[in-house]
Order: structure tokens, then sequence, then C-alpha cells
């Protein structure tokens, strides 16, 4: 994986965001400005942990009440607003599930999510920094200082966050973009307190932020810092930047609750895989399979792979880092990895006119209270560029085309494009394309709150009692010398 060498062309300097500046075309986009939420997702949305609990026991008689009431009801630690990318698939019995892909600690969704109160323009902006982030600020110990938001990708998103914490708080909030390669514009004092760059060149300390830094943040942000970060880069590298360690987090997860009848599912994964070793574990898996750069995002460094002809031009690829991650592939009911679970298939979206059947994957996007627990926030999905095939035939279009959600396209200079034609909204028109209904999309919100609290266990495995990262430790658990050469270490 090449390193960008070119700074992004987004504005580099910190801008102070005041308060009524919230536009919504700035922080939506056009087609969610005129969209109605869909009358399923916004019945869901109203439920409250204590019904959802229910029915999800309902459903699941093995799961015992009180762990899933617990589950959505104890606050996190670290992780306090997440996002899952989730797959609706079944298997070789007909037995639909919904089944993690990744998680994501600074997630989108606002923009693309229609609003659940069209009185409040805000929508989930306001939903997540009202009962999420500024509860954070309670505590004690907080620095002297300025508010702020730090981006470097997503703009539209973390703008809107800025405007909204303005209106709340009646402070000015910085907006501080903090791209990978890109000019300084933070440092850090002894005490790990950050500190940004005015335009009239003065340094301001910030008190709390949120953080939507997402290409590689530990190598410009500390694992830990005093000053309150939404979320802190120890939950990136916990698992929600780092696949390798989100997949350990969810099998230990699943070890501690298990006995509650619950668990995390996810495709079947190999971890600390030398890329010497994968040809021997695609094979395995019947020759079909994904291959992930653990510490990418915004669909990079995922290959899938179904034939010699895309193993080849993985292999001959030059990577950055040193160990990869090997997972089952989701495919359809004729072609698909073999694991130890059996053949997985997607569902896929309903057959449009010319019975095509499209990959479609769901966000869900949680945050967490300190005294409420777990609450949704935004959902969207995304569907592939291209239709899913019955058979592979040979030769044909790149696997990812058929596969592969992500609406990010990379520039090549550390920005990124979206191909807005794929996203799926949750209105009146395009939930029904999904084939979901309100069991679905309850799953998803379990799925995620488990996804995010195996990730946060991790994340508290990686802290001292004297709120120290464990170095040595994280280097044990994930060995790779390249990825500890980047952490910022302070």
């Amino acid at each position: 994986m090449a390193s960008p060498t070119a700074a992004p062309s987004y504005r580099s300097e910190v801008r102070v965001v005041k308060q009524d500046s919230f536009v919504p075309r700035a922080h939506y986009y056009p087609r969610v400005l005129n969209a109605h939420l869909h009358p399923l997702v916004r019945f869901f949305m109203s439920l409250g942990n204590a019904r959802i609990a229910e029915r999800y026991c309902h459903l699941h008689p093995e799961v015992a009440p009180e762990a899933i009431a617990e589950a959505l009801r104890l606050p996190t630690r670290h992780f306090r607003w997440g996002g899952a990318d989730l797959f609706h698939i079944t298997d070789e019995q007909g037995g639909r599930r919904i089944v993690v892909i990744e998680t994501n600690s600074c997630p989108s969704g606002q923009k693309s999510t229609p609003l659940l109160d069209e009185q409040q323009e805000q929508g989930g902006y306001r939903t997540l920094m009202e009962r999420a982030f500024l509860p954070m600020l309670r505590r004690r110990g907080t620095p002297p200082g300025a508010l702020a938001v730090l981006f470097d990708k997503n703009e539209m998103e973390a703008s809107g966050y800025a405007a909204t914490l303005a209106d709340l708080t009646g402070e000015e909030v910085l907006l501080v973009p903090c791209f990978d390669h890109g000019p300084k514009t933070i440092r850090f004092t002894e005490d790990r307190v950050i500190e940004a760059k005015l335009p009239d060149g003065h340094w301001m300390p910030i008190r709390a932020a949120v953080r939507y830094v997402t290409q590689r943040p530990w190598n410009r942000i500390p694992p830990l810092t005093r000053t309150v970060l939404f979320n802190p880069v120890v939950c990136c590298l916990a698992g929600g930047r780092n696949k390798m360690l989100a997949a350990k987090a969810y099998d230990l997860y699943n070890a501690r609750i298990s006995p509650g009848g619950l668990s995390v599912r996810t495709p079947e994964t190999i971890w600390d895989v030398d890329r010497r070793e994968i040809p021997m574990w695609i094979e395995r898996m019947g020759g079909i399979a994904v291959v992930k750069v653990p510490y990418s995002n915004a669909g990079q460094g995922v290959y899938t792979i179904v034939n010699k002809q895309e193993l080849d031009a993985f292999m001959a690829v030059p990577h950055h880092y040193d160990r990869f991650i090997v997972q089952a592939l989701i495919g359809n009911s004729r072609w698909s990895s073999r694991s130890r679970s059996g053949r997985l298939y997607h569902v896929g979206m309903v057959p449009n006119r010319r019975n095509e059947i499209f990959v479609a994957d769901l966000r869900c996007m949680v945050g967490v209270n300190p005294d409420e627990g777990f609450f949704p926030v935004a959902l969207y999905a995304r569907r592939a560029r291209k239709p899913l095939t019955k058979e592979l035939a040979p030769g044909a279009a790149s696997s990812w085309e058929m596969l592969g959600t992500n609406l990010s396209v990379s520039r090549g200079d550390g920005t990124f494009d979206t191909e807005e034609e794929r996203l799926i909204l949750m209105d009146e028109r395009d939930f029904n394309r999904l084939g979901l209904g309100l069991d679905d999309v309850v799953e998803a919100y379990i799925q995620t709150v488990l996804a995010v609290r195996a990730i946060d266990h991790m994340a508290e495995e990686l802290v001292t009692q004297k709120h120290q990262f464990r170095n040595k430790f994280f280097g044990s658990v994930n060995p790779d010398a390249s990825l500890m050469e980047e952490i910022l270490s302070l």
C-alpha cells in the first residue's frame, strides 16, 4: 500500500465556526434534503432499548434478557461513537442473519440519513453531540481551551458537527484539518494537550474535540491525550481502524458474552497472515476469499479474490505493512468461500426490472450516553457497481465490481471522491429495495452495539490504570513492525 506523497487539496487552514452557521445544503447530500425517512425506520428509531431488547429476546430465546439489557444499557469507557458495516446474508440451509464486516471508530452517516424530526434541521448531528459528546465534558480534569473538530476526510460532516456544536455550546468551534502528509496544524504539550495553529500563527489549546481523522490517525495523534477526544485514537488501534485487532476483539468478547447467548457474527477470519502465506489460506477456502490490509479504510486495501488472476494481481502489488487478514468471501449461492461455518451468500437487494440482484451493505451508526447507554443515530446503505452473477465466467470483470460497496474512490492525493449514485437512503423510495424488515434492522443495531463493545473492551486492555498506552503489549497482540513505527508516542 503506497503512502500518499502530496497534501490533499482541501483547505488546509484552521477555520473558526460560529453560531448560526449550520446550512443544511452544506451538510447533507442533495438527495437527502428532500427525502422522507421510511415509516419502518422512523418506528425503529423511536422504539428505545427496552422494547428493542424485548423483541430481540422474543426472536432469540437462547439470549438471556439480562445479557442483552446490560449490553444496551451500560456505557463504554473509550468508544462512544461508532458504526458497523453489515451484510444481510443467508447460509446453505436458508437461515438468514446479519453479519459484521468491519467497525468504524469515526463513521460517516449524517449526510446520508433523512431527518427523523423534520423540524430539527441538524438531525443526527445534534443528537450525537447532545447525547454522547457533550456529556463527556462533565468529567473532571479537562484542560482549559477551545472546542474543535479534527478531520482529514468528509469535510461535509466534520463541518456539520462544528456548526452544531457551536449552536449547542454558544462557543466558537475550531475546524482543524489534520491531513496525512499535509501542513502541520496541531501539536502537543508535554502533558498531551492538543494545540491547534490558528491562521494568525497563534497556537490555541483544545480541551475537547470530535475526531474525524480516519487515515492512519495514529501517525499524527497519540493513542491517548489529555484533550478529551471523541473517540481517542486507542479505539482505532483496538479495532475501530485496525481490522487485525478487531477480529481478535470480537473473538475475545464472544467468549465473554457467550453464556448469555450473544455473539458478534462475522465471516471466518484468519489474522496475522504473512504475505507469503496468503495463497495457502485462499486455497483452504476453496480459492475464493477476501484479503485485507488491516489498517486501511474507505474501501481501500480490500481485495476480493475469486480466481488465480486476481490472486496474482494482489501478490504483485507492493504493500507497506507486514501482516494481513484473510476472510471468507460472501458471494452468490453457486460461488462463495468454504469456511468452518459453511458457505454464506448475499441476500442482496430486491431484483430490478432486468431481474438483476445487487449486493448492498448496511451502515448503522450508534452513540453512547453515560446514563442511558447506546442509541441509534444514522442508517444508510450502499450497493455495488455491478449486479451479482450466478456463475464466475473466466475473464469476467473484477469481482470487486460485484462485491465492493464502499462509495469512496481515492484520487491518489489523499482525498476521495464519492460515488453518490450508489447510495441507498432509508427513505420511502429506496428502503424497500433492500428487502429488509424491522427485525433485520433490530438485528443490525444489536450487532453494531456488540461490535463496538468488543472493541471498547480491547481498548481497555491497551490502557493502564494510570491512563498510559501499553505499547509493548500492543506490539505483542498486533505484531507488525511497520505499524509500530507509525504510532506517535508522546
